[in-house]
């Protein structure tokens, strides 16, 4: 393993509900100290910094003036991303921000060109695919387990969000939907895997146009819909692979798999990728049986326990980068994420076939912390 001797002090803008899972996660991991955090709220700032022991909290401006904050971490909801990643890397801050890097695609240009114009590191969630799960997945399809790669599925289904969360509307609005909120996941995990896509066709819908709000502290009874809700899309990689997606906040009950790779010699069927760990599945099509492949790094936390809803890997590894090592989670990660995306929205809209105008390099693999 990595030892980590430099301190990076963390600084969160935004104390909504991940707010929680990212101080968790990130006090599990070396080199990150949470000194401050921010929000539109400053109120609600303080309540979160008294409930987790973090030491100063104020507002947006705050956190930019703060000289002993060197990394952002933003989860603000995607609409706010553009601006305050940009002025974040402006101030010369490191910035982790939640995905996607931007609600569009033009917004995330001007966020990158920010990055380029000076020397902060960029870096974007998803962060799952740095897990144990993808990382076995993705060593296995490297180690040629399954053949030459021919197609793989994808089954984005509802988070059911409108249960559990207290305010959903963004689940519902631009830069939501099951595309651009859950569908990160799934494209990071198939392009860390397989490489860049080329091409999307795409077709979606509206399920239900307005949502009732069931959960317990809602602040909402009900949500408008402004973005499809379903959505099916044929992914064509360039390495000649071929995806099938869907992405529905509509199907709540399936016995449909997460992601599953085809290979010529045989399947792999991987957990969740909305978590960092659970068991990744090899059958040989000489195989009776399915077998559960070891690990190729360290568990993040106990599979199937509140630990798999924590955060924090992507701002490690960002914090790496800064150190000097690969940044796997990176810009040119996100923006390739957040153009396939787009992309299926476009392909329905426009009736087409989208060919693909940015592409990516596969994350350096990631073996230890």
């Amino acid at each position: 393993m990595v030892q980590h001797t430099a301190r990076h002090r963390v600084g969160i803008l935004g104390a909504g509900n991940i707010f929680g899972r990212y101080v968790e996660g990130m006090r599990t991991l070396p080199g990150l100290d949470v000194v401050r955090v921010a929000d539109v709220d400053p109120a609600r700032a303080e309540r979160a910094a008294a409930d987790f022991g973090i030491p100063a909290w104020g507002d947006g401006d705050d956190l930019l003036a703060d000289d002993g904050v060197d990394i952002i971490v933003n989860i603000t909801p995607p609409r706010f991303h553009a601006d305050t990643v940009t002025a974040a890397l402006d101030a010369g801050k490191h910035v982790y921000v939640e995905k996607p890097v931007a609600a569009t695609t033009d917004q995330a240009r001007k966020v990158l060109a920010a990055a380029e114009r000076g020397t902060a590191l960029l870096g974007s969630a998803p962060d799952t695919f740095l897990g144990s799960a993808v990382q076995t997945a993705r060593h296995a399809v490297d180690q040629e387990l399954i053949g030459e790669v021919i197609g793989a599925t994808a089954f984005v289904r509802s988070s059911r969000a409108e249960t559990w969360h207290p305010d959903p509307r963004a689940f519902y609005g631009p830069g939501g939907g099951p595309v651009l909120d859950m569908g990160p996941y799934y494209l990071a995990t198939l392009v860390n895997c397989l490489g860049p896509v080329a091409q999307v066709s795409a077709a979606t819908r509206v399920g239900a146009p307005t949502r009732k709000v069931t959960s317990p502290e809602r602040v909402v009874d009900e949500v408008t819909v402004e973005v499809p809700t379903h959505a099916s899309a044929t992914l064509t990689f360039a390495s000649g692979a071929l995806g099938t997606a869907l992405f529905s906040f509509d199907v709540w009950d399936t016995e449909l798999p997460r992601i599953e790779i085809y290979g010529t010699e045989g399947t792999l069927a991987l957990p969740n990728p909305n978590f960092f760990d659970g068991d990744v599945r090899l059958k040989r099509h000489q195989d009776t049986e399915w077998q559960v492949l070891t690990p190729v790094t360290e568990l993040f936390g106990a599979v199937g326990s509140p630990e798999q809803h924590r955060r924090g890997l992507g701002v490690r590894d960002l914090a790496n980068a800064v150190e000097g090592g690969p940044l796997r989670a990176g810009a040119e990660f996100a923006f390739h994420t957040l153009d396939v995306l787009e992309s299926i929205q476009t392909s329905q809209q426009q009736k087409r076939f989208v060919t693909l105008g940015s592409s990516c390099e596969r994350p350096a693999p990631r073996t230890s912390r």
